[in-house]
């Protein structure tokens, strides 16, 4: 964010410019033109004209101030912003509330959210204006307690953009009482529609109370596609595919807004967590039919992401050869789609593929390629891919890169060097990774290993899952009474291993 700017005018321009402060001194005939430079392709010339405003106490005012935060703001200028911001104080303007708000937006978006609140306590009366920026400016910054609190002793009456701030925070929080209250409010204080605030509700109610989303939903008076695309993907993030299939197919068929983008990438997530082909490609129709959303960027990738899911890698290399740009997102979900439909042989290749277009390869790449040389069997390849991530491409690996690696240590009957992998880890390694090593102690019999792991995961409280795979492990082994014990343990617990469940898709 901190991106000093400097002002990029030849000589001719800057005597220009000097020119027309001796010809027209008056602050109006100059902030026009410097709104317009602004407004231009190239806002930080506005900062040449500006520096030269300074000059002369009569070719400036406060409002001049205004236009160069807006340059500051368009060209990410912190530090041209804290020279005015010094300038401001110094000349006596800063008791302007709309040049004080003007500062504290720009501070938010550039994340200093310190400086924001410092501004805003330097406001003898704070406005609705102000009061919303900081509290906007707490909820994206990440500091959502900050922004209820504020909101708690506003002491001027809130608008629907400060709602909207609150409500995300709430939504971040899991406050669903608190949310809830706003709701109250809103109806309450306010009489007029408006579909912004309606969508904030929406996407509240979504991720904290999804029957309370319905409800919503069905009562907005207007709907338009941001109504939709947030229940759509609200069905998706809960887990409840079907559902999100259903609302895709009724905003298609009612027409009161028609899907976009963002519709069409949360109706094929849900396609592909259901693995349905034929849905999969009933919305692919849709979008060929419309037209007027190509198959590329984030609807390509989807595509070839629904398609591999649903084991499609026919039309999922279709979809990928036709792509016109390929990103990292495109080729390491390709490499994902082979592999994770068998044709783990074509995996390096296709990376090769991705290095000859020069498409530089990130942590979700090489963890697909991981995954395809461990259930591939191959076990240098994998563990030479490992090592270039680190030293080559300076990749921090994470749980999942390590759960790929362990079971190609244990694959080569490098058990030390696995569990040196997971001990040695700079984070607490996860369940799966741990559910990784006691699968490869089961699977090779290593039951050294296989003892110290299971009292690291009984003292550490491990979920079900984890502790019955130990469990079912001694079992294997003919170990019945350390299978017994780790039982006992769970049922000392209360901990139950969740029932797995597959389907299929049937042509009838």
């Amino acid at each position: 964010m901190r991106i000093n700017l400097l002002p990029i005018c030849s000589s001719k321009q800057l005597a220009h410019i000097k020119a027309l402060i001796l010809t027209s001194s008056q602050p109006h005939a100059l902030n026009t033109l410097l709104d317009s430079f602004v407004k231009s392709h190239n806002p930080q010339y506005a900062f040449a004209l500006y520096n030269q405003m300074l000059q002369n106490p009569i070719t400036h005012n406060h409002f001049s101030f205004n236009y160069a935060l807006k340059a500051c703001f368009l060209t990410n200028s912190i530090d041209k912003a804290q020279e005015i911001h010094a300038h401001v104080i110094k000349s006596a303007h800063f008791s302007h509330t709309y040049i004080q708000n003007s500062f504290i937006n720009l501070y938010v978006v550039g994340n200093y959210i310190d400086y924001a609140y410092r501004v805003f306590q330097t406001i003898d009366c704070p406005t609705v204006i102000s009061w919303t920026s900081i509290i906007s400016g707490f909820s994206k910054c990440g500091f959502e307690d900050r922004a209820i609190g504020m909101f708690s002793v506003m002491n001027v009456d809130p608008n629907a953009y400060t709602l909207v701030s609150v409500l995300s925070a709430c939504c971040s929080l899991r406050e669903l009482k608190l949310g809830k209250s706003v709701h109250c409010y809103w109806l309450k204080r306010f009489d007029e529609d408006n579909v912004i605030l309606d969508n904030a509700l929406l996407n509240f109610y979504v991720k904290v109370g999804l029957e309370d989303a319905c409800k919503v939903f069905d009562k907005m008076p207007k709907r338009d596609v941001v109504s939709w695309s947030v229940m759509v993907g609200g069905f998706v993030q809960r887990g409840f595919f079907q559902m999100a299939v259903n609302v895709f197919d009724d905003m298609v068929r009612q027409g009161e807004v028609k899907p976009n983008e963002a519709t069409v990438v949360n109706v094929l997530a849900a396609c592909a967590s259901l693995g349905s082909l034929s849905l999969c490609e009933s919305v692919h129709t849709y979008v060929q039919e419309r037209r007027d959303i190509p198959v590329e960027g984030i609807v390509g990738n989807a595509f070839i992401n629904a398609y591999a899911k649903c084991g499609s890698i026919t039309n999922a290399i279709r979809v990928f050869n036709k792509l016109r740009f390929k990103d990292t997102i495109s080729w390491s979900t390709m490499i994902n789609g082979v592999a994770m439909n068998g044709l783990v042989h074509h995996v390096l290749p296709l990376f090769g593929l991705m290095l000859v277009h020069g498409v530089e390869p990130d942590d979700v790449t090489f963890i697909s390629l991981l995954t395809a040389c461990s259930h591939g069997g191959l076990v240098d390849d994998g563990l030479l891919l490992f090592k270039a991530m680190v030293n080559t491409y300076g990749i921090t690996a994470n749980e999942k890169h390590c759960a790929c690696v362990v079971d190609l240590y244990a694959r080569a009957g490098q058990f030390k060097e696995a569990e040196d992998l997971v001990m040695g880890m700079d984070i607490e390694p996860d369940e799966p990774l741990w559910g990784v090593l006691v699968s490869s102690c089961r699977v090779h019999g290593n039951e050294a290993i296989l003892r110290r792991v299971s009292e690291i995961l009984v003292e550490k409280g491990a979920n079900g899952g984890t502790l019955s795979l130990v469990s079912n492990s001694y079992a294997s082994s003919n170990r019945w009474d350390e299978s017994m014990e780790i039982r006992n343990v769970m049922s000392c617990l209360g901990l139950k291993k969740m029932a797995g469940c597959s389907w299929i898709e049937l042509d009838v």
